[in-house]
This record gives C-alpha cells, sequence and structure tokens, in this order.
C-alpha cells in the first residue's frame, strides 16, 4: 500500500463527530483570537525589535514588520481555509493526511514537535530569566543554581563564577500551564484571555505615553543607506530585517489546532488566525514607530535582552515602564507557553486517534474532556528541556520547524483546490494558486538563510521520526488496516 494513502475528508469530519472520544467544543471567535494574541506576542517584540533596527533596518523596521506579517498572511489565508474545511483536531498534521498523504502527515507531525514542544521549553527558560529580573527589583534573588541548566555558567557581581543545576523556575512555569490545560479548554481560554490583556495594555501604554516624547528627527533618514553589505540596511536591509522579526509572529498557526474544540469553526477559525495576525501587526508597527522615534536606532546598537526598550524608555520620564515591560514579557511568556501546549497535545492526540501513536495520546478525561494523558506526557518532557537544557540548543530547532510546516499547509490547499475542487468549504483562500505559491516562496526563502547547524538538527530530528514511522506507525495505522 502507498506511503502517501490519504484519509478519506468524510472519515476526518465524521471523527471529529465521535461525542464519546471528541473534546469539549466550548470556544468562540473571541477566544480564539485571544489564543492567537496569545501565541504570538511574547518577548520578542521587546528584544528582537531593537536589535534588527540597529542592524539591519533603521527606523524602516516598521516596513520590515508589514512584509513579514505579509509572509505570514499567506500562509495564514491557507491555515484558515483547512481550518474552515476540516474542523478537526491537529492542524497542519490533519490537513496533510487529507491532502499528501499518511508519509507526509506522519513528517509534518513529527516536524511540529519542534515548534510546540521544544519551543514551550524554549519560552519556558526565558520566562524564567526574565522572571529573576523582575525580582531584582525587590532585592529577591532567586539562587543561580536553580535558576540555570548543568551546562550555564554565571558570573556574579563579585566576579565569582558559578553553575547551574536545574532550571527549577522554568519547570514549575510548565507544571502550572499544564495543570490548567488538563482542567479544561474554557478554563485555559479564560486564564490566556486575562494574560492577553495585561500584555496588550503594556504594549498600548507604551504606545500612548512615548508617542508624545517622538522626535522627528530620528525618522531621517527613514531608510537608511546600505553600507555595502548585504542585509546592512537599504533595501536589502529592510528584507534581512523581515526575516528575523518573522519569528516575532511565530505561534498564529497553533489556532488551528483547537479547530475540534471551536463553536462553530468553519466560522470563527479563520477569524481566530487572521483576525489575530492583523492586531498584532497593527500593534507591532504602531511599538517599533515609537521605539525608534524616541531614540535614534543607532542607540539600539549592541543591546539584547529587553536593553533597547530600556534605552528608549530612558528618553522619557516613564522609569516605572521597565518593570511593566518585564511584567508583559512574564505574561507573554505565559501565554505563548499555554498555546504551544495545547497544540502539542491536540497534534498527538489526532496522531494517536489515527493509530500513528499509541492510544495512550487520545485518552480523554471523563469530566474535563481534555486529552489529559497527553498533556502529562509532555508536563515531564518539556519540563525535562527546560530544567536541564541550555535554550541556544533547543530555540535554533524551533523556526526551521515551524517554516516546514506552513511550505507543507501552502502545498496541500493547492493540492485540495485541484484534487477536490467542490469540497465544501467555510472560508477561501483567495487567488489560487498564486497566494500558496508566494507563501511556499517566501517561508522556502526564509529556511535558506537558517544556519547549517540547524538544517544538521532537523534532519537528526526527521531521521529518528522516519525510524518510528516505518517500525512502529505504519504498522499500526488505522486507516491501513481498514
Amino acid at each position: 500500500m502507498s506511503l502517501f494513502i490519504k484519509k478519506p475528508l468524510e472519515q476526518l469530519l465524521a471523527q471529529a463527530q465521535d461525542s464519546e472520544k471528541s473534546l469539549k467544543r466550548s470556544l468562540s471567535a473571541y477566544n480564539l483570537v485571544a489564543l492567537g494574541i496569545g501565541a504570538i506576542i511574547g518577548a520578542g517584540l521587546f528584544s528582537i525589535t531593537g536589535v534588527a533596527a540597529a542592524t539591519n533596518a533603521g527606523a524602516a523596521i516598521t516596513i520590515s514588520f508589514v512584509v513579514a506579517a505579509c509572509g505570514c498572511a499567506f500562509a495564514g489565508l491557507c491555515y484558515a481555509e483547512f481550518a474552515s474545511m476540516i474542523p478537526v483536531a491537529g492542524s497542519a498534521y490533519t490537513y496533510s493526511y487529507a491532502t499528501l498523504g499518511e508519509f507526509i502527515a506522519w513528517i509534518i507531525g513529527w516536524d511540529l514537535v519542534l515548534e510546540y514542544a521544544l519551543g514551550a521549553a524554549t519560552v519556558a527558560i526565558s520566562w524564567s530569566r526574565y522572571l529573576g529580573k523582575f525580582l531584582e527589583h525587590y532585592d529577591v534573588h532567586i539562587p543561580p543554581y536553580l535558576a540555570m541548566s548543568p551546562y550555564e555558567t554565571a558570573t556574579l557581581a563579585d566576579g565569582t563564577v558559578v553553575s547551574g543545576g536545574i532550571n527549577l523556575p522554568a519547570i514549575i512555569i510548565v507544571v502550572i500551564v499544564s495543570a490548567v490545560l488538563i482542567k479544561g479548554i474554557q478554563e485555559s481560554a479564560f486564564v490566556n484571555a486575562i494574560i492577553v490583556t495585561l500584555k496588550v495594555t503594556v504594549v498600548l501604554i507604551f504606545i500612548v505615553l512615548g508617542w508624545r516624547y517622538i522626535n522627528p528627527e530620528n525618522y531621517v533618514p527613514y531608510v537608511p543607506a546600505n553600507n555595502g553589505t548585504f542585509g546592512e540596511f537599504g533595501f536589502s536591509g529592510i528584507i534581512r530585517a523581515a526575516g528575523i522579526v518573522f519569528f516575532a509572529y511565530i505561534g498564529f498557526d497553533a489556532v488551528s489546532t483547537a479547530a475540534q474544540e471551536s463553536k462553530n469553526p468553519k466560522r470563527d477559525m479563520p477569524i481566530g488566525i487572521l483576525g489575530s495576525l492583523v492586531i498584532c501587526t497593527i500593534l507591532y508597527v504602531l511599538f517599533a514607530h515609537v521605539m525608534t522615534g524616541i531614540a535614534n536606532y543607532k542607540e539600539f546598537a549592541g543591546q539584547d535582552g529587553i536593553a533597547p526598550v530600556a534605552v528608549a524608555i530612558s528618553h522619557t520620564p516613564y522609569k516605572f515602564l521597565q518593570q511593566a515591560i518585564i511584567l508583559a514579557i512574564l505574561a507573554g511568556y505565559t501565554s505563548v507557553i499555554l498555546v504551544m501546549l495545547m497544540g502539542q497535545s491536540r497534534v498527538f492526540f489526532s496522531m494517536s486517534r489515527d493509530g500513528l501513536l499509541p492510544g495512550f495520546f487520545s485518552a480523554v478525561h471523563s469530566k474535563f474532556k481534555t486529552p489529559y494523558k497527553s498533556n502529562l506526557l509532555f508536563m515531564v518532557f518539556v519540563g525535562l528541556f527546560c530544567g536541564f537544557v541550555p535554550a541556544r540548543v533547543v530555540g535554533e530547532m524551533v523556526s526551521i520547524g515551524t517554516l516546514l510546516a506552513f511550505v507543507l499547509v501552502c502545498v496541500g490547499v493547492w493540492v485540495m483546490r485541484v484534487k477536490m475542487p467542490e469540497a465544501p468549504r467555510g472560508f477561501k483562500t483567495p487567488l489560487v494558486p498564486l497566494v500558496p505559491i508566494l507563501g511556499i516562496v517566501i517561508c522556502l526563502g526564509m529556511m535558506a538563510f537558517l544556519p547549517a547547524d540547524t538544517w544538521l538538527r532537523l534532519i537528526v530530528w526527521m531521521s529518528m521520526g522516519l525510524v518510528i514511522y516505518f517500525v512502529y506507525s505504519k504498522k499500526n495505522s488505522f486507516l491501513r488496516k481498514q
């Protein structure tokens, strides 16, 4: 039997209606938009903006955000069509199973672990670091041994170099978020809505208070002349910066993993995916405009973390914004962890229901109607990663896994339009095949510019997945047995 056997659309939809084994439908369009914003706005807005402006685009970093948003929009339009057409948990994995076949579906499902599980681990590590910064302001210090992995070191104020032992705060936040997810999707959406409100409020406060301190001279020239090196200012600098800030948008696709928990997926999923993208793009552009208007982009050179934002705040009398920004980052990271862990458990839930993974992953709690066993397993898996592995090792794998998922979803929409043009769609991607092609080209282009060692890790990870597929999944596939 072919490796590319496809799962019939009718079977997918029937599976979604199986009430005994199904997830609870309780999410509105507002909940889905909030989930999208929760996944998108993390610390990237505060840390990447200044760095990309200083080294690549200058004040034209606002244009870079728009370009990156366009790249996401092409993939987002394709996700929106699939989510309205196949309202089943699993996101890109499920879509690929119906369009490109089981083998490709397995590849994308295994690949999504890089985006969701390892993404959550990376964010939890950074959450721990920013919690330490926030508490230091109040003279509360977490011992370095309890705030770093065993492979990391820190230099104390007296010059002493100490080694880490376990990143305990990172583990704690993963456990808390997992507990919320097990309790129920409605409770998770409520907590996420509170967190999203907090971090968006801080971003809006920065924009409103900082606007009156904008110095128009900082926008001259708006597009600095290229210095002779590709990617350093000029047009090429804007595009290079777009590739950098693109990763501040990662996460919107996680909305599609909640399709089986949406009240009206055909209408609400496109609103959730595209609505969160539009709102975040507006906030990103306004934030970048104010930031580069308050301080000249050259002042951000050599800064990292939240230092670029601190430089901008120093040009205003609102010093309290420094702590508010760190609080927004903590809130942002918490919601990102929540949505990433939710997305991961839903992808493996779908793969398990197809027989490609053990039934453990699709066990639904009788009361909460959540895949609680899967949540518990990933709580342990992600907790071990963020507690004992340095951020740089897991962080580099997230971006390439996400872009690969985007490429396959764009290909899938194109294939479905050719193979099943009459299938009912609650939302249609415009200008097919142009939009999918643009999405494929842009995402492949960004993948091409990633470091070679990132590609090597992707190959190793995918090789592990292929072994599992041919040893276990292919033999246990329910579709093949049928």
